[in-house]
This record gives C-alpha cells, structure tokens and sequence, in this order.
C-alpha cells in the first residue's frame, strides 16, 4: 500500500483570491481575472503587470492589501487536521512575496510557487519555478512513490487533478465543473476532508 500525500491549490481552496482582494481595495476592476477566468497563465500575468504600471501599483501596495486577508472561513482548521493524517504540499500559482502573510496565518505549511521580479519596489516580471510546475509536481511524487490526491477549484489546477491518483474541485465555478466532469466537487472543506479521508 503506498503512502499517501496531498497537494492542495492556495488561493481559492484555503485563502481569498489575493488579486480580487487587490482590485477591490484599488478599485481597478480589471485585476478581478483570475486563472478562473483566464486558462493562459503568462497572458494573465502580463496584463495584471500592465494594469499594475498604468495605474502605479507597487510591490508594497499589494503587500499591504495582502496583510488585510484572513484565511477563507474553516480553512486553516480543514488544513491543521489533514496535516495529523497525512503530508501535505500546496502547490500555488502565486509569488514567494504575496504568500507570506498567508502562510504565517496558516502555520507555515509546505509551499511550492513562483518567484516576482521587482525592481525598486516595481513589479517587472515574473519567474515561474517552472512551467506547468502543479502537474509536474505532481508527477514528482507519484516517481516518489506516492498515493497523490489533490484538490483545487481553477483552470491552471486541472492538470494537477489529472496527474494524481484523485483529482477534487472545491469551491469551483460551474464553467469549470462543466468543462472537467471527470471531477468529484465539493462546496466545503468538510466534503473536502470527507473525500480525501475515504481516498486515502
């Protein structure tokens, strides 16, 4: 029987959408697209970048706006009791800058992403860890010899769900659960935890 582990999507899954959280407090409609919205990761980027520059939005203002969120309603609970069961990755999209308010909240879990290029406090890129870093990942560990079961609620978690043994949709918006049927999804972290308990 192998071991199992579990990688879980960050934004959306255990935490707000940052960028939604940023486009609210800036009242920059356009930084609401997410990867719910937009399937190609670095045409999203871009325009985020592009929108960050017209309007002179720097590091630290996101930072700031970061600092504001709390973790979505049950989520570090659902996160502390799946760590007592099993080993746990989350495997995000975001920035080493962005996520670590998040992560403190959430007692500093295991976290693979990506990495902002800043230049005196601008944003002038971005470095992707790798491409398709959450399904290669993925594929890492079942190498490792591992039971993977993840969960994620967007687009650019896909193919994660369809390179580990299960895949699970939480919180996904119906454009998503209807593109990807093959998918159990659950609205909940307690559906959640079921889920991965009788997978496990």
């Amino acid at each position: 029987m192998k071991q199992t582990i579990v990688t879980l999507d960050l934004e959306g899954v255990l935490v707000p959408e940052i960028w939604i959280a940023v486009s609210e407090k800036t009242k920059i409609p356009e930084l609401r697209r997410t990867t719910r919205d937009e399937p190609d990761y670095d045409k999203l980027m871009r325009y985020r970048i592009e929108i960050l520059d017209r309007h002179g939005i720097k590091l630290a203002d996101i930072q700031n706006v970061i600092g504001t969120l709390k973790p979505l309603p049950g989520g570090q609970e659902f996160l502390d009791e799946l760590r007592t069961l099993t080993q746990v990755i989350i495997l995000s999209d975001t920035f080493e800058q962005f996520a670590q308010p998040l992560m403190r909240q959430l007692g500093w879990p295991t976290l693979l992403c990506h990495r902002l290029i800043v230049e005196d406090d601008r944003i002038a890129g971005y470095q992707l860890r790798q491409p398709n870093q959450k399904q290669k990942s993925v594929a890492a560990l079942k190498n490792l010899n591992y039971r993977v079961i993840a969960a994620g609620d967007s687009y650019n978690d896909t193919a994660m769900l369809c390179e580990a043994d299960v895949g699970i949709l939480v919180h996904a918006p119906e454009n998503v659960k209807k593109e990807f049927p093959q998918f159990a999804a659950v609205e909940s972290h307690a559906d959640l935890m079921a889920r991965i308990k009788a997978a496990m």
